[in-house]
């Protein structure tokens, strides 16, 4: 395995009955020197210092852009330079630090990305305060369980976001004591707040009331084993659970990255731009910043609309791009609809032009080399779609469908990486290499400075110590690790055995030492005949069927076969029925009986092609038109799937699915 250095031997299983099953050879990064740790960098002790010393060495770089309103109009992106930011930093730290919060205390943040939202965050970093991010999407009874569980005192808070915090009042009153909004405060809402006993501010006079005060309150020392931030999960089920973050993971996993991109020939250099879009109360957008600050680059923020995304990032021009596979599926689909309605002659000409670079990117070159005069003739004005200077494309948080990311690395003329890692392991554990087409469908090698092994699965049949294929549950060590879940012992010990953390994501080493992601630990129920099914590897096959944009497999054991609800993809649909004689809407067409056997047909080949057993296949399907959404908890913000919730909502359909093949 070429990406790899071995640590330390494979391990057969305890004798003893539930004793610890095997486990294959511990592997790092041969990058990085394969050290466990980075090297020492003077000074560098916490999040703070990622900040303080990128406003010392960059101080008039521009730091944070947002777009002008102008008349109801969005127009060019105006920057604050570092030094700019830096000052309101510890202004607005001064003023939190007026309120009586001291070093260890809590800090809430809630609410869309925003200059103000990064400020709070530093502000809470130069004082040692954890932050705790509160997901933009979060339903009131989520922020309440935070802001309760976490103890939190004060609560910065986007402006259209008071009315959810004010809905936790009087109950999370118990601890919060302070508002602070990112724009205005109305009358309405001032009454309210001190009617049960709290502070509230607008933005502007909070950073106020902390001017002239700066010296009063000096900044405490931090150490790296303390925590910076408490990031609650979403979870797929039951109550989010609070990571704690110390300063040593985020600094750690920043080198990572550094060393990463260094040995890509990509280092992040000062003139680099992020769009930022994804949430920052999540791990992957967080330490993607945390890099970009290090580095004195820019990061310009999105109007908060997926509509105007594209706009925002043909006004900023990104050179670095992160993305979840949603949004890339999105850009895949409108690529392949220009392309199908653009005449014979474009669409001929497209044809060739990829059969011919994804030839030569096969037989190993580089993207920037495989077809230079088609890059220049055909590909450019995809690079135009994403603001034409996009060099780095990260897809992370779920995974990416093979055809997505083959045909994005070919069109875009960038580097399309996808990276895996879990908030508890503080963002990217694994990340494909650029130039690399033998790593599709994988998720690399491991980053620098983080060790891991698999871990035997027996019930599943997964086996770590297979000469052939090591399959097994991707066990992850190092300093990136999280530090624990905040007052739950319990779920820490489960997960944390002997300093591996436990993902529950079963992977399979390649022979060139990436990691494939096959399946998840506990996606799997007995069907009535006996047979286990291993439902999230099921889906993954079955998303890469055509017309398929997203798919949900239910069994369980009284019943002896799967069903599965479907996203279909709109326009492969439509056209199949165009072609079909089915007239009518999308949602009627899903509705139609000859659309539902259309696609149980595309299944079925996608299943045979990748030779399923017959209890793996879909018997029936239930179209859904409304693709899953936040709005119906059917998902988690970063796109994962509720299983108990979605269960409940098409129970109905479930049970009619079973009584039609009956």
């Amino acid at each position: 395995m070429k990406y790899l250095v071995q640590v330390a031997e494979g391990r057969e299983a305890a004798p003893e009955e539930g004793g610890a099953p095997s486990s294959g050879p511990v592997y790092r990064c041969a990058a990085g020197a394969g050290g466990a740790s980075p090297p020492a960098v003077p000074g560098l002790e916490s999040c703070w210092d990622i900040f303080r010393l990128s406003a010392e060495k960059y101080p008039d770089n521009p730091m944070m852009g947002r777009r002008e309103i102008v008349d109801g109009k969005a127009g060019k992106y105006t920057w604050v330079t570092y030094k700019e930011v830096y000052d309101t930093v510890i202004k607005v730290g001064a003023s939190i630090r007026s309120c009586g919060i001291n070093k260890g205390g809590r800090c809430g943040i809630y609410g869309g990305n925003s200059p103000e939202w990064v400020v709070s965050m530093q502000a809470c970093n130069a004082h040692g305060i954890y932050c705790v991010p509160l997901y933009d999407t979060l339903g009131a009874g989520a922020i309440e369980f935070i802001l309760c569980h976490a103890e939190v005192e004060i609560a910065f808070v986007e402006e259209k976001k008071i009315g959810e915090v004010l809905k936790t009042l009087p109950n999370a009153t118990k601890f919060l004591k302070t508002i602070v909004s990112f724009g205005k405060v109305s009358p309405d809402q001032k009454e309210k707040v001190e009617q049960n006993g709290l502070s509230i501010y607008s933005w502007s006079e909070f950073v106020l009331k902390g001017d002239g005060a700066e010296e009063k309150y000096e900044l405490p020392p931090k150490d790296k084993a303390d925590i910076c931030t408490i990031m609650y999960t979403s979870g797929t089920t039951g109550d989010p659970k609070g990571v704690l973050i110390s300063n040593k993971s985020i600094i750690t996993i920043v080198s990572a990255v550094d060393e990463f991109l260094r040995n890509s020939n990509e280092q992040i250099r000062e003139d680099d731009v992020y769009i930022s879009y994804l949430p920052l109360a999540h791990i992957f957008d967080r330490v993607i910043e945390e890099v970009f600050i290090h580095h004195g680059a820019s990061i310009g923020f999105w109007r908060g609309d997926v509509k105007l995304l594209v706009e925002d990032i043909g006004e900023l021009k990104p050179t670095i791009f992160c993305a979840v596979p949603r949004v890339l599926d999105r850009i895949y689909g409108g690529l392949q609809d220009k392309v199908s309605t653009g005449g014979f002659l474009k669409k001929t000409l497209f044809n060739v032009a990829y059969k011919y670079k994804q030839g030569n990117m096969i037989k190993g070159s580089k993207h920037e080399d495989a077809a230079s005069i088609f890059d220049k003739l055909v590909f450019t004005k995809v690079k135009r779609g994403l603001g034409g200077r996009v060099r780095v494309i990260l897809s992370g948080a779920a995974p990416l469908s093979n055809h997505v990311e083959e045909f994005l690395r070919v069109v875009t003329c960038s580097h399309v990486l996808q990276g895996y890692g879990l908030t508890e392991t503080c963002a990217g554990s694994f990340v494909s290499l650029p130039n690399n087409m033998s790593m599709l469908g994988t998720v690399g090698p491991p980053v620098p400075y983080v060790e891991v092994r698999l871990e035997s699965v027996p019930e599943m049949g997964y086996d770590a110590l297979s000469k052939e294929s090591p399959r097994g549950e991707i066990c992850i060590r190092g300093d990136t690790l999280f530090s624990g879940y905040y007052k739950r012992e319990d779920l820490t010990k489960e997960v944390l055995v002997d300093g591996w953390f436990h993902t529950g994501d079963i992977g399979e080493w390649q022979h060139d030492g990436s990691m494939k992601i096959v399946d998840r630990k506990k996606n799997i129920f007995k069907l009535s005949q006996g047979e286990y099914v291993a439902v999230e590897n099921l889906e993954n096959i079955f998303g890469q069927a055509p017309n398929v944009d997203s798919i949900w497999v239910y069994g369980n054991s009284f019943e002896s076969c799967l069903v599965a609800v479907i996203n279909p993809n709109k326009q492969g649909l439509e056209r199949w029925a165009e072609s079909n004689g089915v007239s009518g809407d999308f949602a009627s067409i899903c509705g139609d009986a000859k659309a539902k056997e259309f696609i149980l047909e595309e299944l079925s080949k996608t299943g045979k092609e990748k030779k399923l057993k017959g209890f793996e296949m879909i018997r029936a399907v239930h179209l859904e038109p409304v693709l899953f959404d936040m709005e119906r908890d059917l998902i988690t913000p970063t796109y994962k799937k509720k299983r108990p919730q979605l269960l409940k909502y098409y129970q109905g359909i479930i049970d009619d699915m079973y009584k039609s093949m009956k």
